[in-house]
């Protein structure tokens, strides 16, 4: 994979890649085309906070990877963060989660951190040396080859920042926190259906993200509603058929990138209610958008939430998209913290800033978004 320039930054987890990339496993969400703002720091450093607070210890493996032993604050709990901040392809995606968790842990004061640059050819013995050096429980790694990897080796509560494959070793101590498109799809659907929607019709892209979302909503639409929802391509030299199609339906769901839904969303009746994930909240007014509910993480739809209030936004703008990485860097650490406290087989649950979580099937955690309305914050 080739390392981008500055201002197309490459990620694993909300990848803002080319439609050729973005057709690999190895990303969660992704917005083609949508630059990230370019880091003020070398790639690999993390970008700085917006209120400085007195910070957690933290304490940086040599950058050679061998691990020096340093003893832990008594009755501190220890978090590795094994992430690959030196990666030339996700280096610069790996330093915006790194600074999300440093804010947390700057705020919380509950841990010290103990961090590691490791990819798939070493993660396996930096995460052992590690665990050998005091470490309770670990974020990382990024990519899902690296998970695979290092599954069968988890000794310690791991929060992997990706989907786990299936073909992964299973192991008890892995969890998997992610963005992963498919639940927003799937709660878009219920969401419809909760609102009354009996006849939705559903557009869908081309590109290999919006087929995606396209199948878990037609799968879960199936399911919550006993019936499959119409399914129609989006054709921009021909909308004819869709906007026919959009009046026979009691709502539309767009599977699209932002240039379609908006071009789509313009061509129908105002009364047409329309619907859509966090794929279309790029920021800004977006006003061929308004009126459209979706879905989002409390981050950035709930300003006045506990949570969101506590922690401080990064000093140097991020992009919508960016920033979704760095508050799920906020919730990994909240939930390192309890997973170290917690007893095996607890129930775990955080009312967090990228969803309400809650620790389902698999070890995955699972996340319930509050809705809006593009165009304004009006959440119902």
């Amino acid at each position: 994979m080739q390392r981008l320039t500055p201002l197309l930054l490459v990620g694993v987890l909300l990848t803002w890649l080319t439609p050729v990339v973005a057709q690999t496993p190895d990303y969660i969400i992704q917005s083609n085309g949508a630059p990230m703002r370019a880091l003020v720091q070398p790639p690999g450093q993390t970008p700085r906070l917006a209120t400085p607070t007195p910070a957690a210890v933290r304490v940086d493996a040599p950058a050679s990877g061998a691990l020096a032993a340093k003893p832990a604050t008594r009755g501190k709990i220890r978090i590795g963060v094994i992430l690959p901040t030196e990666s030339s392809a996700l280096g610069e995606a790996a330093a915006v989660v790194r600074s999300g968790v440093e804010a947390a842990a700057q705020v919380d004061q509950s841990a010290e951190l103990y961090s590691v640059d490791a990819t798939g050819d070493n993660v396996v013995e930096r995460y052992r040396a590690a665990v050998a050096d005091g470490v309770n429980v670990v974020i990382g790694p990024l990519s899902r080859e690296s998970i695979a990897k290092l599954a069968p080796s988890v000794t310690v509560p791991t929060i992997a920042l990706n989907s786990i494959d299936r073909q992964a070793a299973a192991n008890p101590k892995l969890y998997s926190l992610s963005l992963i498109v498919e639940g927003e799809a799937r709660q878009l659907a219920r969401l419809m259906r909760d609102d009354g929607r009996a006849n939705p019709l559903l557009v869908v892209g081309g590109d290999a993200l919006s087929q995606r979302l396209g199948k878990a909503f037609a799968d879960e639409w199936r399911a919550v509603a006993g019936k499959p929802a119409r399914q129609m391509a989006f054709d921009s030299s021909d909308m004819t058929p869709l906007l026919q199609a959009a009046g026979q339906a009691d709502a539309v769901a767009l599977a699209l990138d932002v240039a379609q839904a908006a071009k789509l969303k313009s061509a129908l009746t105002p009364d047409v209610p329309v619907y859509g994930t966090s794929q279309l909240n790029v920021g800004g007014a977006q006003a061929e958008l308004a009126g459209v509910r979706f879905i989002d993480m409390p981050w950035f739809l709930m300003p006045a939430h506990p949570a969101v209030q506590r922690y401080p936004h990064p000093a140097v703008p991020l992009t919508r998209q960016t920033e979704r990485l760095y508050a799920l860097g906020i919730d990994a650490y909240r939930l390192a913290v309890q997973l170290a406290v917690s007893r095996p087989g607890a129930a775990v649950r955080l009312d967090g800033v990228t969803g309400d979580l809650r620790l389902g099937r698999d070890r995955a955690f699972e996340r319930q978004l509050p809705a809006g309305v593009m165009g304004g914050n009006a959440l119902q």
